[in-house]
């Protein structure tokens, strides 16, 4: 199998992002897009999944966080199809439920290169480091988009802003570890029509 590894560099009037993802890394997270609770959660997205990310954004943060989350969320989704090539040998599907004190959340992942986004959250303004669920959402959006990922979001509770995020984050990290894991009974795609 050869490295599922990915290097993407988006540049748009908005922002300027250079990214170096490793499917089959340590963990090991460099994330400096300059909206520190984000890169708390890219940190913590890498740790739980496992994976190696290399990520630095410089965007139009005198605007507002929008653009750099958003695009943040393009160019993993990038980063995530080009790692996977034709998807060959993955289980593709990939399911976590994460605790973090008040909140639960659940993230599932289908790789099936059918981009769809659900997001499923109690009401409430769940707001941590300058990020809401809404700009969360923009990110997981692009991500589902960009990756071809039919990606499933749901919170039953959760009080806290910081925890319910922190929970989605670590969810999204285990799932797609899942997802991407290679399984040796799968000789070509997991898939009837034997394409995804």
């Amino acid at each position: 199998m050869a490295d599922r590894k990915a290097t993407v560099r988006r540049k748009t009037l908005e922002t300027d992002i250079r990214l170096d993802l490793n499917l089959d890394g340590a963990g090991k997270a460099e994330v400096k897009t300059r909206i520190g609770f984000f890169d708390h959660m890219l940190t913590l997205f890498t740790v739980h999944g496992f994976f190696d990310l290399a990520l630095e954004a410089d965007g139009d943060l005198e605007v507002d966080n929008h653009h750099t989350v958003e695009d943040v969320g393009l160019a993993l989704g990038d980063a995530v199809a080009q790692a996977l090539a034709d998807r060959r040998g993955i289980r593709r599907y990939g399911h976590a439920v994460t605790p973090m004190d008040d909140a639960l959340a659940v993230v599932t992942i289908d790789l099936s290169n059918r981009p769809f986004l659900v997001w499923r959250l109690p009401p409430g303004d769940f707001t941590a480091g300058g990020m809401d669920v809404l700009l969360a959402k923009e990110f997981f959006r692009g991500l589902s988009n960009r990756g071809g990922m039919n990606l499933h979001v749901e919170v039953p509770y959760g009080e806290n802003g910081h925890h319910v995020l922190e929970a989605i984050f670590k969810s999204l990290g285990r799932a797609l570890d899942q997802a991407v894991a290679l399984e040796p009974r799968v000789r070509s795609v997991r898939s009837s029509k034997g394409v995804l």
